[in-house]
């Protein structure tokens, strides 16, 4: 049991954590033994997921992924299971009890975050996007529309000064005019650089979705802002985050001003968990961001 995993899971599962973390190595056990499995490698971790390099009977390569089961990973077997490996890691069978998934191995060394051009990881990654949003979402999901209903009803009530009064009744806004239509495809939710990997079936894959029923424009946030080095490189920011916008809602075929809503949606959600926390509303990067699309 990694001591990190641990620490990370009093941070975010708080009373949970403990429990989960102490019952692991009795989980790893049973499904090892479930699937006939025998570990092949190091583990590694996320935040709360702890994931074994194994093999199978057959001798063939797989991972096992141990996670809680809670809101947001209790749908990621039935998603992959849609995807059927179009884009996204392959699912090879799953223990909804536990929240344990068997997948296919892909190199967890190397994210799209390792490719020297930026640009070129923003186009595998919106390329893959674009595969996983063609597809239907299978009921039962959590739907944007509710996300996007509760993200409303906490702006007056977060406590907070003046100018991030102002800044989140912006934000708010903006989700108003699209709240109507949140639509209805299978999203990702957190497709970053680090969330796409390399794979033998395919190039590039994605992986650890926290699936979501909605719009696609809600996707284009975390693409937006990771590698920001890159984007303070060009030396004109809002003109790189304008680049980026437009290669992606070109290549998914969305509408730039609902795209422009959701991305503002997207923003407002994480001001709002940042007041939770006991942060700033207002994240430098993402005002830099909000900026440029307002000025489009």
């Amino acid at each position: 049991m990694p001591a990190a995993l641990a620490a990370l899971h009093v941070r975010y599962e708080r009373d949970a954590g403990p429990a989960w973390t102490a019952s692991l190595p009795g989980l790893a056990e049973r499904m090892l033994e479930r699937w006939g499995l025998r570990v092949d490698g190091g583990a590694m971790h996320g935040v709360i997921t702890l994931v074994l390099p194994v093999l199978r009977a057959d001798g063939s390569p797989a991972a096992l992924k141990l996670q809680p089961v809670t809101e947001e990973t209790r749908g990621e077997g039935p998603v992959l299971r849609a995807w059927a490996g179009d884009g996204a890691v392959l699912l090879l069978d799953e223990d909804p009890a536990s929240g344990s998934l068997l997948l296919e191995r892909l190199d967890g060394g190397r994210s799209l975050e390792s490719l020297p051009d930026s640009w070129e990881a923003l186009e595998i990654l919106t390329g893959l996007l674009a595969r996983l949003v063609s597809v239907p979402a299978p009921a039962g999901l959590r739907s944007l529309g509710d996300i996007a209903a509760g993200m409303l009803a906490a702006v007056p009530e977060a406590v907070v000064g003046a100018d991030d009064r102002r800044w989140l009744d912006m934000l708010a806004g903006a989700v108003r005019e699209v709240a109507g239509e949140p639509g209805d495809r299978l999203l990702h939710w957190d497709l970053h650089y680090g969330n796409v990997l390399a794979g033998q079936r395919e190039p590039w894959l994605a992986i650890d979705p926290k699936p979501l029923a909605g719009d696609p424009g809600f996707e284009l946030l975390p693409a937006l802002h990771n590698r920001w080095d890159d984007v303070q490189a060009t030396g004109n920011i809002r003109i790189s985050v304008l680049k980026r916008f437009n290669l992606m809602t070109e290549m998914l075929g969305l509408d730039r001003g609902r795209a422009v809503g959701w991305t503002l949606g997207r923003i407002l959600q994480d001001a709002l968990w940042d007041i939770e926390d006991g942060n700033p509303a207002k994240d430098p990067t993402h005002l830099a961001i909000a900026d440029a699309l307002l000025s489009r």
